[in-house]
């Protein structure tokens, strides 16, 4: 079992900065394969960007360049710095754990999520 915990959301104009954060707490198995997904109103769920314990980072082609994806094992956080935001990145962002492998999306540990809005 992991539990998830986001933090760092925020209102910010477009250009600007935002990080997030999730602390991951538990099965240390489970928290190898960690990603960020967000969620738009009336969007389906898309994942941002991926890692895996050893650092090898994926993203979506919409925030490559703009996003990192970044971990501090020793402090089971997983952050999510937000460049050069911009309003379609407006979005509940949510931490997710537990996938079976770096490709797949069977997520089994999610975080309530955290609001980011950006404004042009």
């Amino acid at each position: 079992q992991v539990h998830v915990v986001e933090s760092g959301g925020g209102s910010v104009q477009a250009g600007g900065s935002l990080r997030l954060s999730c602390v991951a707490s538990g099965n240390m198995n489970d928290r190898y394969y960690m990603a960020w997904f967000r969620q738009a109103p009336g969007k389906e769920r898309e994942k941002v960007a991926n890692i895996k314990g050893r650092g090898d980072t994926d993203y979506a082609d919409a925030v490559k360049g703009r996003f990192t994806i970044s971990a501090n094992n020793a402090k089971n956080t997983v952050y999510l710095q937000m460049n050069s935001l911009k309003p379609e990145d407006t979005a509940k962002y949510y931490c997710a754990a537990g996938a079976s492998c770096f490709v797949c999306d069977d997520y089994k540990f999610w975080g309530r999520g955290t609001q980011v809005t950006v404004s042009s």
